[in-house]
């Protein structure tokens, strides 16, 4: 087991330090832009220092995670002595190892541990950490010590290369920050009829629940569901015309989901071809503006 520390003391660096720790990896250190911030995970750690630089702490570390914001990575990178033998690392879910040239010129070597895993605060990260995905850039003796952290935090990993990572990023934030977005959508059109966003939370999180539970078990398409999957013209028209009444920028996101969700409705069977076509054009109306009706 390598001698690690973290250079950054946020939501990530601290749930993967904690959860390492308890595994039994070796901390060593822990350096932050605020000492005190520093002092802090380090004291969750066993056998663990909080020091003033990142240069002190690279000097006392075998493995080294940045784990400050994105934008300040390379930056953190390129102001430390590095040596040959250290291994450096980042866990950006958008940047290559690419961003850590200056570590690797000096002989370190270089690589990528992205939790595919949404952290709200450090009580969640902690908690959610366990079993998530990592997304890993490394080669050689690294890229085996990184699958063994995988497999310390009971997860699994997929490899990526440096042209795979914006994408793999993009991908993320449809399935995580997007469902946040369409949640607050959905929450909106319930205050139309009266009810809170906490009422209207409640009673949508069963619903939300039911959708992943049958992603997981009955999977794509067959998990689709709703008036599209049906081929239901009628239903989609009454939702269009409503939409357009309340809200046309709304309306705009409604159709574009749904003819995003007209193929997996065809791969499901459950429509044939002559009714995802009449749903396209449904979904690709041109409002007519001397009536409210849909060409």
């Amino acid at each position: 087991m390598l001698k690690t520390g973290f250079i950054g003391a946020g939501t990530t660096g601290t749930a993967l330090a904690v959860r390492l720790s308890e595994k039994g990896w070796p901390m060593v250190g822990v350096s932050s832009r605020s000492l005190s911030s520093a002092q802090k995970l380090a004291s969750r750690l066993s056998n663990c220092q909080a020091y003033h630089t990142a240069q002190e702490l690279a000097d006392v570390a075998e493995m080294i995670f940045i784990t400050t914001p994105d934008d300040v990575i390379a930056q953190v990178c390129s102001e430390v002595h590095w040596h040959k033998g250290q291994s450096v690392l980042h866990c950006s879910g958008a940047h290559s190892v690419d961003i850590l040239e200056p570590a690797k010129r000096l002989g370190a070597a270089v690589g990528s541990f992205h939790p595919l895993q949404t952290f709200a605060d450090v009580d969640q990260a902690i908690a959610n950490l366990p079993g998530s995905t990592f997304a890993v850039e490394a080669e050689g003796p690294l890229l085996s010590t990184l699958k063994e952290l995988t497999h310390l935090l009971n997860g699994n990993w997929v490899k990526l290369g440096s042209g795979d990572k914006v994408l793999y990023h993009a991908a993320a934030v449809f399935a995580c920050n997007y469902l946040v977005t369409l949640v607050k959508l959905a929450l909106d059109l319930w205050k139309d009829f009266g009810v809170s966003s906490e009422e209207a939370t409640r009673a949508l999180l069963p619903l939300l629940r039911g959708t992943l539970n049958n992603i997981e078990n009955v999977g794509l398409p067959n998990c689709l569901t709703g008036p599209v999957a049906r081929g239901d013209l009628g239903t989609i028209e009454r939702h269009l015309r409503a939409l357009d009444a309340r809200n046309p920028s709304l309306l705009t996101t409604y159709k574009e989901l749904g003819l995003q969700t007209v193929p997996i409705a065809l791969a499901k069977g459950k429509v044939n071809e002559q009714k995802a076509e009449e749903m396209k054009a449904l979904l690709s109306f041109q409002r007519k503006q001397t009536k409210k009706t849909y060409i």
